[in-house]
């Protein structure tokens, strides 16, 4: 597979084997001191292993933090911040999916602005006090997911509240992303399946999102479509070519997101924030269940998600029946329960769902009581 270069909306290199030019990239930027931002897991692999020991044999001084939760919180960034300083480094390397991803992005806005992190919450203007520079990024993503890698914001929970915030600025994207399929292969089915939901997630909802920006709506179909053309062959019976496919559909689902998310990503943060579920695999199970709530009065957009995905009936109910059908095959419950959600939960999932920053660019309102009704329905 032939390694390519392309800038949109940062530089990214893809293809398999790219990452072996992290060395000579952080040498000719006369960086030295990297600090590694990833998560417990992808620390103990043998990719990740090597990686590092490739950099410290080339003579870099690498900190590894990799003490964070599976949906981080605040604590996580002050804890990464303070190993950065420990180590006097000069650059900052996100590697995994999400999390690791957006603590790495937190981290990267912490260093060089010390005040309170949630001063810094996009939802209440906090983006004005990003003024001061920040460290060198690089990104390297190792699901096929988030696409966290091309963004340039980062969500983290409040500890204690499990309310998610939102930081954000242009300073926060990566210099450069090294996309490499070759690191997703080692992934496990099941989160495969998860991570590559949540992309299909972050198209779907772009497409829909109301406010208007006809480039992120092509870059959504084309996601679309090839997601719908190897997800399946990605978990089941994995390949380079189907591995390459998901990656840049991930990193289209993100640029496209900046157009909007919503309802599915608003009944999904709460189960990461409160019962610690997966973000792709909240996402995965509540998808159809919100395209549902979406379809009335928006027919004509899933027509043409409906072509983009190949489905035979093109239409809303189509769309809907080929997402449950999607979810069977890939293996991810189709109820809430199968992911241990249960009745005492609802109202406080309803009250988080409606509190989401979401849900605000869906293509139409929701209410409390409507979370609290897809909730029950989804249960």
């Amino acid at each position: 597979m032939a390694i390519s270069q392309f800038n949109f909306p940062t530089t990214i290199r893809f293809g398999a084997g790219v990452v072996a030019e992290l060395p000579a990239y952080l040498k000719n930027n006369q960086l030295s001191k990297p600090f590694i931002s990833t998560d417990p897991t992808i620390a103990g692999l043998d990719f990740f292993k090597a990686i590092v020991a490739d950099l410290t044999a080339k003579g870099f001084s690498v900190t590894v933090f990799h003490d964070i939760h599976k949906n981080p919180v605040k604590s996580d960034v002050y804890k990464g911040a303070d190993a950065y300083d420990a180590g006097e480094c000069d650059c900052i390397i996100g590697i995994g999916g999400g999390a690791a991803i957006d603590v790495a992005r937190a981290i990267l806005l912490r260093i060089n602005h010390r005040e309170d992190l949630f001063k810094y919450d996009d939802l209440i203007g906090g983006d004005v006090y990003v003024t001061n520079d920040v460290p060198h990024f690089i990104t390297i993503p190792t699901t096929a997911g988030t696409g966290s890698e091309v963004g340039r914001s980062a969500i983290i929970a409040d500890d204690e509240t499990h309310q998610k915030k939102i930081l954000f600025s242009p300073k926060l994207l990566a210099k450069i992303v090294f996309a490499d399929p070759e690191l997703t292969m080692a992934l496990p089915a099941f989160i495969t399946a998860a991570t590559g939901m949540d992309a299909l997630t972050h198209n779907m909802e772009a497409f829909l999102a109301k406010n208007y920006h006809p480039i992120c709506d092509g870059i959504a179909l084309e996601g679309m479509r090839l997601i719908a053309n190897s997800i399946e062959q990605a978990v089941k019976n994995p390949s380079i070519e189907s591995r390459s496919d998901m990656l840049l559909a991930s990193m289209m689902g993100a640029i496209a997101f900046q157009k909007g998310l919503g309802v599915v990503h608003s009944l999904a943060h709460p189960l990461s924030s409160l019962l610690d579920t997966h973000h792709g695999l909240a996402n995965a199970v509540n998808l159809p269940y919100g395209m549902q709530f979406n379809s009335a009065g928006f027919e004509d957009l899933f027509v043409r998600m409906a072509k983009a995905l190949g489905i035979d009936n093109e239409s809303s109910e189509g769309v809907v029946a080929y997402l449950f059908d999607l979810n069977d095959r890939l293996g991810i419950p189709k109820t809430l329960s199968g992911i241990g959600v249960e009745q005492a939960h609802i109202e406080t999932l309803a009250d988080l769902a409606f509190a989401d920053f979401a849900h605000p660019n869906n293509p139409k309102p929701v209410s409390r009581n409507d979370f609290k009704l897809l909730y029950e329905t989804a249960l």
